[in-house]
């Protein structure tokens, strides 16, 4: 699980996959990815459920830089990735993000 990342051949993009394990899902119905790459829209990306009860999503991202995110749960729980690459605080969340680095 977590984050997993391939590269294009020229380095320029990474395909990113998201993944929450069904224990940090806390029973959700519904994941949503949110974060710095779709506007922090809470309804933008949704994770599709695996047949184990992890959530899951792929992302092109371009590469050479940090992304914030989150994973809001059910609209009403945000939690962060247990694997990201790093945290970083945030003041208008009163936490810390997830980071991607890629």
């Amino acid at each position: 699980m977590g984050l997993r990342k391939k590269y294009n051949k020229g380095n320029t993009t990474c395909n990113v996959i998201f993944a929450l394990p069904k224990e940090a899902s806390d029973g959700a119905e519904k994941v949503h990815l949110v974060g710095e790459f779709n506007g922090w829209d809470p309804l933008a990306t949704p994770m599709k459920r695996g047949k184990g009860g992890s959530f899951s999503v792929a992302l092109d991202l371009a590469a050479g830089r940090d992304y914030r995110f989150r994973y809001l749960l059910d609209g009403v729980k945000w939690v962060n990735d247990p694997q990201a690459d790093r945290y970083e605080w945030c003041d208008f969340a009163q936490g810390d993000n997830s980071v991607v680095a890629v």
